[in-house]
């Protein structure tokens, strides 16, 4: 079933080959919703690859302030992680179940092996870097660029792309911990959005108009 799965979600990506290596070597984990898949100065020797769900990915400052970084979705892997695997490095981020998830851990020693030997590999994990990168930028885009009420508005539209759903169930706590605010400022800007047609709340959760 697991490489059933595996060939499900990458038989585009890899070859056959690389697919029952990846079967033979990673290590296959389920999570629930918000546990805590890689958390930050954690000793990295593995990088995950998303087979179901979805994961979203934090940064911490020193004072325990959070702020979303980029989604992972499922096909996708945490270039971050990537990162500190080749540097022998703790993690910098902490990553975590948006709802139940599946994935394989892929051991560093593979990841590098195969980066050498296999080019659907290695090209999965270039193209990665790109796509990350590009999320990156549009975040500090986000951050330095845009007004808090359309930060709030483009949150909720990847929510609800990556959902693929008009419906958001969600707390006003938890988009004020991803988006590094107070609640208070959620529920006003919310009702903002309300007032201005682009969404309808309801209880725990928020509809795309």
């Amino acid at each position: 079933m697991d490489y059933n799965l595996l060939q499900q979600k990458f038989s585009h990506i890899f070859d056959n080959e690389l697919i029952v290596e990846i079967s033979k070597k990673g290590i296959f984990k389920n999570f629930k919703k918000d546990d805590i898949i890689i958390d930050i100065d954690q000793p990295l020797n593995f990088i995950p690859l998303l087979l179901v769900g979805d994961i979203k990915i934090i940064r911490e400052d020193d004072d325990g302030n959070e702020i979303l970084i980029y989604f992972l979705e499922a096909g996708e892997t945490c270039t971050m992680s990537l990162t500190c695997c080749l540097g022998i490095a703790k993690s910098k981020i902490r990553a975590v179940a948006e709802k139940d998830s599946s994935l394989i851990m892929i051991p560093v020693d593979n990841m590098q092996k195969w980066f050498d030997s296999n080019a659907s590999w290695r090209n999965f994990i270039l193209q990665s870097y790109q796509i990350r990168f590009e999320e990156m930028l549009e975040a500090i885009d986000s951050l330095a660029f845009m007004k808090m009420d359309e930060r709030l508005y483009k949150y909720l539209k990847n929510m609800a792309m990556i959902d693929e759903s008009n419906t958001i169930f969600i707390k006003h706590q938890d988009i004020a911990e991803d988006l590094n605010t107070s609640r208070v400022v959620i529920s006003r800007l919310l009702k903002k959005l309300e007032n201005e047609r682009k969404i309808k709340l309801g209880r725990n959760k928020i509809v795309m108009i």
